[in-house]
């Protein structure tokens, strides 16, 4: 059974309502489940959210998504500590997929310099969803939303969807069609953690 399971892919693809549904599914059949989130609601992570909007300095937002993930790392281990099931949408994968695309022009290799700043300060998780699909269907769904962020930009969003792909690789990883029914896709990782 797995314990730590995060949920990642770019916006739109739909990790954050099958995550929620995955939570609810295994809290009906009696487990302990935590669903949570980043950036978190802490005041980190509403600073995190603030430098997304402002669109400030690439290396300010990778510094407080990383600060507010080791904060956030905290409230995990008790919470595993207490025999709970952690279901978390967005985690590492997120910060290296995103922020290494806004620091392609500041950094050599932007993806590894993500990934030394995190290492031995995070927990690595049992499982790790990504939820594949191609930007322009993922932008297509999100277009009702009122405001985008700059985030949701086709260009961007091809670079994070490649970032996803070069970061999610070995056997914690497990890529799954985002363009598949809810249904199926909540069963799949339901069936997943409990094996």
């Amino acid at each position: 059974m797995k314990h730590f399971v995060t949920f990642e892919g770019i916006d739109g693809s739909g990790k954050s309502t099958i995550s929620k549904m995955v939570s609810e599914k295994l809290r009906s059949a009696g487990h302990d489940v935590i669903w949570t989130f980043e950036p978190t609601d802490s005041p980190v992570g509403k600073f995190v959210q603030d430098c997304i909007r402002k669109q400030s300095d690439p290396f300010v937002t990778s510094f407080t998504f990383i600060a507010d993930r080791i904060q956030h790392c905290t409230h995990i281990k008790q919470w595993l500590g207490q025999g709970k099931i952690v279901l978390c949408d967005r985690y590492a994968e997120s910060t290296y997929a995103y922020q290494a695309a806004q620091l392609e022009t500041e950094l050599k290799d932007p993806l590894k310099w993500l990934q030394e700043l995190s290492r031995h300060r995070i927990l690595i998780p049992d499982r790790t969803y990504l939820f594949e699909i191609d930007p322009k269907t993922s932008l297509a769904r999100i277009q009702h939303r009122s405001e985008l962020i700059p985030f949701e930009r086709l260009a961007f969003l091809e670079k994070v969807h490649k970032n996803y792909l070069t970061v999610s690789k070995g056997k914690r990883f497990l890529q799954l069609d985002a363009t598949k029914p809810i249904d199926e896709l909540v069963q799949l990782c339901y069936d997943d953690i409990l094996r």
